[in-house]
């Protein structure tokens, strides 16, 4: 089973923040499939990172445990998954679809809290936030805001506007990175435009035949139906808000479901996802690896 992708999993550890003082989204970088691991090197920044944390923190008043998330586990059914190996492929979306309704489902096999708001996660820093009041709250994430802007620039040298802006860099250098030299190529447009071709005679709309967007947009359109779902269940965030720019993380309100009322959604995406393998199979072999590659490349810089 794949979990989320490492941006997509700190991103969301900022919205749970958010979320525990009234607003809530979560942001998606990569389908979970062509996540990448971090190198022993991207590790060890990300480390340094948390302790310059922790240090900034406790000068303002505030407790805050370096917490770096285990490496995911790199399988060879990972492995085959992340180099667009098609049976591998294929028996992971028979399962868990494109990633999306499989953590309602499968919670114990995913470590994501507003899938699972009342279990006990792996990041210490969530009970701590979760025990503050709003105001104290609030505080927090200001102090925590900081001291993410200075340890960057202690750390890695980078200039931020704030934490969140972090993951927009990241993100940012990841989307020009797959539109310079995916986007680009003259064998992934022609993969992907046979592959837009296919998907749209069996009955599914495609608005953006790019390779790039061809890879996302499956699992995209199941993540906008999760959004809509999590919209209506909220009163505190807006019904909809602009949609992101190229470079810009989207932000995706996570609905509360259990794994019954969640099935039903998951047997539709698995479906959707097979039908996009199927017409994506030359495609996805061809890109994959490649992808995988550039998420590689992007998260050494921005270790996460």
């Amino acid at each position: 089973m794949l979990k989320r992708s490492r941006l997509a999993s700190a991103v969301l550890g900022l919205a749970v923040a958010g979320a525990l003082g009234g607003c809530g989204g979560a942001a998606e970088e990569a389908s979970a499939p062509s996540a990448a691991a971090s190198t022993p090197a991207a590790a060890d920044r990300k480390q340094r990172l948390e302790s310059v944390k922790a240090d900034c923190m406790k000068q303002k008043g505030f407790k805050y445990v370096p917490f770096v998330a285990p490496p995911m586990k790199q399988t060879e059914e990972t492995r085959k998954i992340a180099s667009g190996d098609y049976q591998a492929m294929r028996k992971d979306r028979e399962k868990n679809g494109f990633g999306v309704y499989a953590e309602y489902v499968y919670p114990d096999e995913f470590d994501t809290p507003m899938a699972k708001p009342d279990a006990a996660h792996t990041d210490p820093n969530y009970k701590i936030q979760s025990q503050l009041s709003p105001a104290q709250l609030d505080a927090y994430q200001k102090a925590s805001d900081a001291c993410e802007v200075a340890g960057a620039k202690q750390v890695l040298g980078l200039t931020l506007k704030s934490g969140m802006d972090y993951f927009e860099q990241h993100n940012a250098a990841r989307e020009k990175a797959l539109t310079d030299e995916l986007d680009s190529d003259p064998r992934l447009v022609e993969l992907a435009g046979a592959m837009a071709t296919c998907l749209k005679g069996k009955g599914y709309a495609v608005a953006d035949t790019a390779p790039s967007a061809m890879a996302e947009q499956g699992r995209n359109s199941f993540l906008e139906q999760q959004d809509r779902q999590g919209r209506k269940q909220r009163t505190d965030v807006p019904d909809s808000e602009p949609k992101a720019k190229k470079g810009e993380i989207p932000h995706y309100v996570m609905p509360q479901l259990t794994p019954e009322e969640a099935k039903p959604y998951l047997d539709k995406e698995i479906k959707a996802a097979l039908d996009d393998l199927e017409c994506g199979k030359d495609f996805y072999a061809a890109y994959t690896p490649r992808e995988t590659a550039i998420n590689q490349q992007v998260n050494d810089r921005f270790p996460m």
